[in-house]
């Protein structure tokens, strides 16, 4: 078995470039700001530590099992990301439409008696790691051949290229109020207003790919 640190590179680099954009941390700090406002500042870096662990396992599992999972319960790549999608879009619509000094909805707040209990459900999916980024994942993993050789090569840039992915999403949500705090009231809710149309945006187009795989399998069949 021979190591080439060039493919290493390479797999590390593309996991990177593959997550990032889709996993978008900056634009879901703006979401997470939001939604944990109630909280103290401790309670939220608790928070965005456990969201970025949640994020890394996420992730990882979906790299290494996830074909084996939906392969298990019969389900499709495509079929995930329908249903992803359609909570995703839920997240942000309901994010969208809430006004500035409303009561923010208790289904997407995290409160303080909450404490840690929302960081998996709806803080890490699918606010953070999507049916997008799931799908993405899976399709990482699926590129190597099923083998202990390949495993071996693959698995180390996989993982430390995850665990880049999870550290920009513990840094950008555990500086988030910073972040918000420097661009004021203002800039603040235009922040927040263009990160929920784009996680809604993102949502219907993870839809629209999910529907479009399922119909060209239904016409293929034809």
């Amino acid at each position: 078995m021979s190591f080439d640190l060039r493919a290493v590179i390479e797999n590390f680099m593309l996991v990177i470039a593959a997550l990032i954009p889709i996993v978008n941390p900056i634009g879901a700090a703006a979401v997470f700001v939001t939604m944990t406002r109630s909280l103290t500042p401790d309670v939220r870096t608790q928070l965005a530590r456990r969201v970025a662990l949640n994020a890394f396992l996420l992730l990882a599992a979906s790299m290494f099992v996830g074909n084996y999972v939906l392969g298990f319960f019969g389900l499709s790549v495509a079929v995930v990301q329908v249903g992803g999608g359609l909570i995703l879009c839920s997240v942000a619509w309901a994010l969208l439409k809430q006004e500035p000094n409303a009561t923010p909805d208790p289904q997407y707040t995290v409160k303080p008696e909450d404490g840690l209990a929302k960081a998996f459900y709806p803080l890490t999916l699918p606010l953070t790691v999507g049916p997008g980024s799931i799908s993405v994942a899976i399709t990482l993993g699926a590129n190597h051949a099923n083998n202990v050789q390949s495993l071996l090569l693959a698995a180390p840039p996989l993982i430390f290229g995850t665990a880049v992915v999870a550290l920009s999403i513990y840094l950008c949500f555990r500086y988030g109020h910073q972040l918000t705090a420097a661009l004021g009231t203002t800039g603040t809710l235009v922040f927040l207003r263009l990160s929920a149309f784009i996680l809604l945006c993102i949502g219907v187009q993870i839809i629209w790919n999910g529907l479009s795989t399922l119909l060209a399998t239904f016409y293929g069949r034809l």
